[in-house]
């Protein structure tokens, strides 16, 4: 440590000698100036000569002046750097900190508790944006949960189911929320994993997702994935619907997988757009709505689709 000071000491020592070799500079350009004037035209009135050495002199100061000004911005911006470095530093550890106990209380056993995580998350994802998709996970993952709702008054859980079915749905809106809007040019692709999600009134319309994969989900009264880009894969392979389900306006750019999948109700594709590979096979449809749609892959659709 004392090698490194005594360096640095000295290397300030040179820095601040400068000043008396640019005076004694200024002085010799003064002095050799002003002399071979008045040698070379001894005529010339001396106060011209004078004029004129003090002139080189003055510009020696001056070019000290200026690398000392550039060195000391240079100084400021380094030290405004490492201000920067530091703050971003804090405000990363502060987030994690943030993110880490926001995680931990979605296992709270009260339900506004874990309401009140999920909105934190929300909030980290949307002030530092690379926590999105993470979050996007952790909303998934907890609608992931095992879930059984039943909204018969006789039955002693529905009203727990009841509580926690608000809970799914704070975590789907804020869901919904994250994603970028339908309109929006160039925007970040997040990917949706809901295997095996319970979804109620799930409504993802005028959205942009990457993947969106809902395998062996099972999606409850109404569901809406209407006017939305897929830009990736989706997967509703063996998924389950008990209601209505809106998919209308919607343009999937990569694979669309409906393999064993089971529709209870009412499903809408009207004027949908399928730009990849499509698979039907082994699904059930008690009621389709397929109007306009057009297929890049010509797929082999099932009898409720072609009537």
């Amino acid at each position: 440590m004392r090698f490194l000071w005594g360096n640095g000491e000295r290397k300030h020592r040179r820095r601040k000698s400068l000043l008396l070799p640019t005076i004694l500079g200024s002085v010799g350009a003064f002095v050799l100036v002003g002399g071979l004037l008045l040698l070379l035209d001894p005529g010339a009135p001396k106060h011209e000569a004078i004029k004129t050495g003090g002139l080189a002199g003055g510009a020696i100061v001056a070019l000290y002046a200026l690398w000392l000004n550039d060195r000391r911005r240079r100084v400021e911006e380094a030290r405004q750097e490492l201000e920067s470095q530091r703050i971003d530093h804090d405000r990363s550890r502060v987030a994690d900190e943030r993110f880490a106990r926001a995680v931990e209380l979605l296992g709270h056993d009260t339900a506004q508790v874990r309401v009140g995580a999920m909105h934190a998350l929300a909030g980290l994802a949307k002030s530092r944006t690379e926590y999105t998709q993470t979050v996007l996970d952790i909303l998934c993952a907890y609608l992931r949960r095992p879930f059984k709702y039943s909204d018969d008054p006789e039955d002693f859980d529905a009203e727990l189911g009841e509580i926690e079915l608000e809970v799914r749905l704070t975590s789907q809106r804020l869901i919904e929320d994250l994603l970028p809007r339908a309109e929006e040019k160039d925007p970040v692709r997040y990917d949706l994993n809901l295997t095996k999600a319970h979804l109620h009134y799930m409504d993802l319309s005028y959205r942009h997702v990457g993947d969106l994969i809902l395998r062996v989900a099972h999606l409850n009264e109404s569901n809406a994935f209407h006017h939305m880009v897929i830009h990736g894969n989706v997967y509703l392979t063996e998924a389950k619907v008990a209601g209505r389900l809106y998919m209308h306006h919607t343009e999937f750019r990569g694979k669309a997988w409906f393999s064993r999948f089971s529709a209870r109700g009412l499903a809408v594709f009207t004027e949908s757009r399928f730009l990849g590979e499509t698979k039907f096979a082994g699904s059930e449809w008690a009621d389709v709505k397929a109007d306009g749609c057009t297929f890049a892959v010509e797929p082999e659709l099932p009898e409720a689709w072609r009537n």
